[in-house]
């Protein structure tokens, strides 16, 4: 069965609304968008190429696909931008070869060759996705969305970048609707900028233990 992996950018409360640009998302008057580049070491981006390295194929929200789409084809374009870096191109060619399911209410007009809509019930189809035959789900940003996936617990991994600071308000990662699930580590490191680079797996139910003293 394949996995659902969100990767995502998050602040220490938790925020993961808007981190690449001021313009990137708005809604609820968010103030703080690009939180993330003053932060963007040579520790995290070595994070990232090891999430994009393995084999994938995407699950995005509207929005994330949106941004996606101007982008990540321009990227991958012959000749690139010249301001990029070989990395980023070569993730930008994974990205623009592997499938893009996307989740929104109303079926898009994609013009991005490779996407697929996830229909109605996206949690349905996404069950028969999980139970095919492929390479792992990756889930990039999209906050909305992951709610979606954490009700219908069908995330079965997180690669987070945690960054210092506190943002204050935003969408954040865990919403309302999470439910209760263990995680152990599988990796964690942090980088210079003081970064978290970690790997959380899925552990069973969630445990309780009593610190109360007994009674006599």
């Amino acid at each position: 069965m394949r996995k659902i992996i969100v990767n995502t950018f998050v602040s220490l409360d938790g925020v993961m609304q808007a981190p690449g640009g001021p313009e990137e998302d708005t809604s609820g008057g968010f103030e703080h968008g690009g939180w993330v580049a003053p932060y963007f070491d040579e520790g995290v981006g070595e994070f990232m190429g090891e999430v994009f390295a393995a084999p994938f194929e995407l699950l995005l929200g509207y929005r994330t696909y949106d941004i996606f789409a101007t982008h990540w084809p321009r990227v991958a374009a012959d000749p690139p931008p010249e301001s990029v870096d070989d990395g980023e191109i070569q993730m930008a060619k994974k990205i623009d070869r592997t499938t893009r399911y996307v989740a929104s209410r109303t079926k898009p007009e994609f013009t991005w060759q490779g996407s697929e809509w996830l229909g109605d019930d996206p949690v349905a189809r996404l069950r028969e996705i999980k139970a095919s035959d492929g390479p792992d789900l990756l889930v990039p940003g999209s906050a909305n969305f992951i709610q979606t996936l954490l009700k219908a617990d069908l995330v079965d991994q997180f690669k987070l970048l945690i960054f210092p600071l506190v943002l204050g308000k935003g969408k954040r990662l865990f919403g309302a609707g999470a439910i209760p699930v263990g995680f152990q580590i599988q990796q964690s490191t942090t980088t210079e900028s003081g970064a978290i680079c970690v790997i959380y797996v899925r552990d069973g139910n969630v445990t309780t233990g009593d610190f109360s003293l007994q009674q006599d």
